[in-house]
């Protein structure tokens, strides 16, 4: 259904008469103080609902790459530590004189196990 554009009350043939404005209520003493005023204000607001969120996005993303790069590093770091600090103290008569495999067995079969527990609780395709 097309809009109907509203009726014309001026009569046929002749053309419509532009809205009178008193000259009291246009103030034109600065007018393009404040078109720019307008303009800036204008500018302004579309810059706030556009770049602001961009802003806010970007800075989530460059804590949350840094949270991530210092968690993979402090991770890393921990595994190191605890491999050394087992290697020192297990005790040679048992594992023998080089047993970082017995450190690195003893930090791998907590992880191994908790991923066969997972593995075995998947929901297979096709299954309910």
């Amino acid at each position: 259904m097309a809009r109907s554009r509203p009726a014309d009350r001026s009569e046929p043939g002749t053309a419509a008469r532009p809205l009178s404005i008193s000259s009291a209520k246009v103030d034109t003493t600065d007018w393009p103080a404040q078109a720019a005023t307008t303009i800036e204000r204008v500018v302004q607001g579309v810059r706030d609902k556009t770049t602001g969120p961009a802003i806010s996005a970007a800075r989530w993303l460059v804590a949350g790459l840094f949270a991530l790069v210092a968690g993979t590093m402090i991770a890393v770091l921990l595994a190191v530590a605890l491999v050394r600090a087992l290697d020192a103290y297990l005790p040679a008569s048992v594992f023998g004189d080089h047993h970082v495999w017995a450190a690195d067995a003893l930090l791998g079969i907590p992880p191994f196990l908790g991923g066969l527990w997972l593995l075995s609780r998947r929901s297979r395709p096709g299954a309910p």
